[in-house]
């Protein structure tokens, strides 16, 4: 599976599918190495993805994250064979936990013993029969990871990682774990805007769903950022940490200090005043710097 060193991390339900798929469409002429969404309250992220795939002709589309929760393990295989087997090399299954208020108050599900049961869960998935037509080679998973045993996890049971809402130390920290060999696909979120006031607040608009989750702000003080950090939408230090603001030539500057620390693909997450709208012409501006 060739995914390239830069994707684009997106999100589409907001877009009617036929606009979606005109983008990713462009995506793929534009060079991009893969599509990354994700799966919360929108699109069920198969069907999204066998829409995307349709759409394209060489570029990678992958989910990030499929939630683990929304599908049995049986169902899981079944649909990642079906996708796999239908285009070949070009369907990147990632799976994830979730987080608490998403699994409990939307899906009815408890969260519990999240490392525990991503692990039952990948073992039941490759137990699931497959009777249909099979693609010819195994199809890949990553898994998100952030904590060091789901990190382990994702180097013994997967491919690799795709962290989420992570600076470049978490980078360098997740390869460490990972070891050499599995593919590390950290997102990266940019904001193509020179003011800081103007820059953080979008970021800080971008950030406040997930500074209100505990995984990702354990993540966060795991790796050394305190209280004041992760308090009154996030201290400066780690709104530049985690969003890299400015010209297109700040954007490739953080895309390669991940490739520096460790990661194989970088997922750019491009973030605009107006969170519904499609940042197509940054991705065209972005494609000469990351991906020349």
């Amino acid at each position: 599976m060739e995914i390239g060193r830069v994707g684009i991390w997106t999100r589409l339900d907001s877009q009617p599918s036929a606009q979606g798929r005109e983008a990713v469409a462009e995506l793929d002429a534009l060079g991009y190495g893969a599509v990354w969404f994700p799966e919360s309250r929108g699109r069920e992220s198969f069907t999204q993805a066998a829409v995307l795939l349709a759409a394209t002709r060489r570029m990678v589309v992958a989910t990030g994250i499929t939630n683990m929760w929304g599908r049995d393990p049986m169902a899981m295989a079944a649909a990642q064979k079906t996708l796999a087997e239908a285009y070949p090399d070009r369907f990147l299954l990632g799976i994830g936990v979730s987080h608490a208020p998403m699994v409990e108050r939307l899906r009815g599900h408890r969260y519990e013993r999240p490392l525990a049961n991503m692990r039952a869960y990948l073992d039941a998935m490759d137990a699931a029969p497959f009777a249909a037509v099979a693609p010819k080679s195994e199809p890949p998973r990553v898994l998100a990871a952030l904590g060091p045993k789901m990190l382990e996890l994702a180097r013994d049971r997967a491919i690799g990682a795709h962290p989420y809402f992570t600076p470049v130390e978490h980078t360098v920290f997740a390869r460490r774990v990972l070891g050499a060999g599995p593919l590390l696909a950290p997102e990266q979120a940019v904001v193509l805007e020179t003011n800081p006031d103007l820059a953080r607040a979008i970021a800080r608009t971008h950030m406040a769903t997930y500074l209100a989750l505990p995984n990702y702000t354990n993540n966060l003080r795991r790796l050394g950022y305190g209280e004041d950090d992760l308090s009154n939408g996030g201290s400066d230090r780690l709104v530049d940490a985690l969003v890299a603001w400015g010209g297109i030539e700040a954007a490739a500057q953080r895309v390669q200090a991940h490739l520096d620390a460790g990661a194989d693909h970088v997922c750019v997450q491009v973030l605009t005043d107006d969170p519904a709208a499609l940042p197509r012409q940054a991705w065209r501006d972005l494609a000469p710097a990351l991906l020349g």
